[in-house]
């Protein structure tokens, strides 16, 4: 009970529990959010008489917005958060059991990219009243443990409420870590479905509008001068730029640096666009699905100055991308955990903060002209890559996935947002996509999750209503999580989905093939006399699956027809679907540097052999940065 002194709100603690989020904002450089925009919800048993009715009670107070499939509604989040730079984020509610685990990867992907999400699964009874309920997991050693507990690990913040008052600070806590730009993630208030319902007498106070500062912290000053020293020291060096330079806003900070001090600029694939594709010092996408002139110079530079990156495999090459005898790494990161990687010296600040704080000191110096005309030359050849990749010399033939980049690219403004995740698309638009504004390069690859991308259009909608979305997937990605198409057709948001047919998973069987693997299950195909599948092409039609589901459908079987479909589609008010079947003859540049996929050390079939020599010849180039 609340003290005799202290005014009281009698209510359940998932009315106090939605009562209390409408009234949490963040606040970054005088900007207020709020920091629970909405909640999305599917009810059950676990949630419906406790979350669901307070969302009817309160409904003026907090938006609720229906999903049709549980890591879908998280991922929709996660795209709204990242769309909001992490200064607003949304709730997800589930039923107790097949609900919650749902969530599971959702929540792996909001945590690997640092991205924050409050999911509100249901659980079990904290009374054990009725024991072994509905979908109850009966562990025979720990009775306490439930389904939610697979939570846990994926989650930066995990509580259970087993009493109302306990609640109150588990809130207070969630809330603190969603705003936290270096804690983020995945926030997990697990609800058993009694405490859900049970009333409690509430201090007013904690229903007061409270306001969560999102801090740009500053440099240490004698890590500022370290990183100075090191800086005006190199002859080489190249900055890796990351999603943190966007969660932080530090785009002009990032361009006002390197205009001044010359210094090129590579990006992983979250931190592509923190410079415009034409700016003289972008040099594209590094690592394994980088450009060819991003690459070299990684190779080359003997200081790598890493901005708002955790340094993926990706974006090493799995440690054989950084070369140069002498190299050594430099990191701006908020969060200490990625600064302190590759044995870096450390500037563990604000990335907007740090980049304004070595402006200064920095001022004056430049990199040598010879440097400057080495990587301006060869982004000019890279660039010619770019164009034969999108050329079509042909309008009336099929097109090819990266002539469909091509067509897309023609018709794009500035401030549309392109959506991907999984699949062969994320390395074609690394290496080609000309990404024109801080956020319209949208890829999920923490996490690379296959059916990220629909719902994600979704959120990103919400958030930015009179912004034209573009969610691009290829025919795997879509059988796996079309349905929050449904929701688009429902909420009336127009988001644009450009479906790419190709039968089966193209990336995994060109990785098959290149790993001794020869393509094995990744063909949507029928079986063939001996069993394998590599009969004819499977009879689907995909494109009629998204109208039946509410879409407009429009099919394009040439490069002519598709230029004329995605302008329809961009002109359009309502959710629309571009339907193309593409040429599988790779037109992509090939990758500039090694991925770490371990080959079978012995093997009787030659793909195999063949493969795991070529392997043991990538593999000995790999270094620890020590």
């Amino acid at each position: 009970m609340s003290h005799p002194s202290q005014p009281s709100i009698r209510l359940t603690t998932a009315q106090a529990l939605v009562r209390f989020l409408s009234a949490q904002y963040t606040e970054r450089d005088g900007e207020r959010h709020r920091l629970i925009a909405g909640t999305w919800g599917i009810f059950g048993h676990g949630n419906v008489a406790g979350i669901g009715q307070a969302l009817v009670e309160y409904g003026e107070l907090m938006p609720y917005h229906q999903g049709r499939n549980e890591q879908a509604m998280v991922h929709a989040a996660v795209g709204h958060a990242r769309q909001c730079d992490r200064l607003s984020a949304q709730a997800v509610t589930t039923s107790i059991g097949p609900g919650a685990t749902n969530l599971v990867t959702g929540a792996a992907l909001a945590t690997i990219n640092r991205l924050p999400v409050l999911l509100l699964p249901g659980d079990y009874f904290a009374t054990r009243a009725a024991d072994p309920l509905l979908q109850q997991l009966e562990h025979p050693v720990e009775f306490d443990v439930s389904v939610n507990d697979a939570l846990r690990p994926v989650s930066r913040y995990f509580d259970r409420i087993t009493r109302p008052e306990a609640l109150i600070p588990s809130a207070l806590n969630a809330a603190r870590v969603l705003a936290d730009p270096a804690e983020t993630g995945a926030v997990t208030l697990a609800l058993p479905q009694d405490v859900q319902a049970e009333a409690y007498d509430w201090p007013a106070e904690f229903f007061a509008e409270r306001v969560w500062p999102v801090r740009r912290p500053a440099p240490d000053p004698a890590e500022l001068t370290e990183a100075v020293r090191a800086v005006r020291a190199a002859r080489r060096p190249l900055i890796v730029a990351g999603g943190g330079v966007h969660h932080s806003r530090a785009e002009q900070a990032l361009r006002s640096l390197v205009d001044a001090t010359g210094i090129p600029v590579a990006s992983t694939q979250a931190g592509k666009g923190a410079l415009r594709w034409d700016h003289p010092q972008d040099v594209g996408g590094i690592g394994h699905t980088g450009t060819a002139v991003a690459d070299a110079l990684a190779r080359t530079a003997d200081l790598v100055i890493g901005v708002g990156t955790r340094y993926t495999d990706f974006t090493t090459a799995s440690h054989t991308l950084f070369q140069h005898p002498g190299v050594r790494f430099l990191n701006l990161n908020i969060t200490a955990f990625d600064a302190h990687k590759l044995a870096a010296r450390t500037v563990v600040a604000d990335a907007r903060a740090a980049l304004q704080a070595l402006a200064g000191p920095l001022a004056g110096h430049r990199v040598d002209p010879s440097y400057e005309a080495e990587y301006r030359a060869g982004k000019e050849r890279w660039e010619r890559v770019v164009e034969a990749a999108y050329r079509a010399d042909d309008e009336d033939a099929v097109p090819t996935q990266t002539q469909v980049l091509g067509a897309l690219d023609a018709v794009v403004g500035d401030d549309d947002v392109v959506i991907n995740a999984a699949g062969s698309l994320p390395g074609d638009l690394h290496k080609l996509w000309r990404a024109r504004s801080p956020r319209q390069y949208h890829l999920e690859y923490g996490y690379s999750c296959m059916g990220y991308e629909i719902p994600a259009a979704v959120g990103v909608q919400q958030a930015a209503p009179d912004t034209v979305v573009w969610a691009l997937v290829g025919d795997g990605t879509y059988l796996m999580m079309p349905t929050e198409i449904v929701t688009a057709v429902q909420e009336g948001l127009p988001v644009n989905l450009v479906l790419i047919q190709n039968h089966g998973y193209a990336s995994i069987g060109g990785l098959s093939e290149a790993v001794g693997g020869e393509r094995f299950g990744t063909a949507y195909r029928y079986r063939a006399a001996d069993g394998s599948f590599t009969g004819a092409p499977l009879p689907v039609d995909l494109a009629a699956n998204a109208a039946s589901l509410g879409m407009e459908v429009l099919r394009a079987k040439t490069v002519r027809e598709l230029r004329a479909a995605l302008a329809t589609a961009r002109a359009g008010d309502r959710p629309t679907c571009v339907y193309v079947e593409t040429d599988p003859a790779p037109t992509a540049p090939p990758a500039e540097a090694w991925w770490d996929v371990p080959v079978a050390e012995t093997a009787g079939r030659r793909a195999a052999v063949r493969a795991r020599e070529e392997y043991e010849r990538q593999a000995a180039d790999r270094r620890r940065h020590l």
